[in-house]
């Protein structure tokens, strides 16, 4: 028999790539759902960008939304509160990061860098605890601004820590207007 009379494949070589190609099929098809849980839900998606219409706020006053399973303080700063934030001499504060994801981790905690609108105004901000998650209470505490009462952090009018165990400031979402009165989320 010549090198050109031997078969090119036999009944068992089909055989052997029918089996492992049907084999990964069902095993794709076994993980998959596995894989697609991880996958975030519905109503996750749903929350992924919000619009805020602060027209209602009034100075001094704040807002709290729900975005992504968190509250969100949306606060609409007096001139006092702005004077305030803004006569803070960095040196003094345990955290000197401004918490931006506008901005990015190299900005510092200046109340310029954590206003969203730049003469200052407006103040959005998580409103979660950075030391074990509660959620602060507005206008309380030794510097005007937030107060945990679980643990006894407290932050000023900017949302930055100034006392007690909390680590971090009050982390910026990533915020625009998109018109006057309307805030975009995410």
């Amino acid at each position: 028999m010549s090198h050109t009379d031997e078969p090119q494949g036999t009944r068992r070589d089909f055989l052997y790539y029918a089996t492992a190609g049907s084999g990964v099929v069902v095993t794709g098809a076994a993980v998959w759902p596995l894989v697609n849980q991880m996958n975030p839900s519905a109503d996750v998606l749903a929350l992924a960008s919000i619009r805020v219409d602060v027209s209602a706020i009034d100075p001094g006053t704040q807002l709290t939304v729900l975005w992504q399973g968190k509250p969100v303080f949306i606060r609409a700063r007096t001139e006092d509160e702005i004077a305030q934030a803004r006569a803070v001499d960095l040196a003094d504060l345990p955290d000197q990061n401004a918490e931006n994801e506008n901005l990015g981790p190299e900005a510092d905690a200046t109340d310029e860098n954590r206003a969203l609108s730049e003469d200052g105004v407006w103040l959005v901000q998580m409103g979660v605890c950075t030391h074990l998650g509660c959620v602060p209470l507005g206008e309380q505490g030794d510097f005007g601004g937030w107060f945990c009462p679980c643990h006894g952090s407290h932050y000023d009018t900017s949302g930055r820590i100034r006392k007690g165990p909390a680590p971090r400031n009050l982390p910026v979402p990533v915020a625009q207007f998109v018109d006057e009165t309307t805030i975009e989320l995410g």
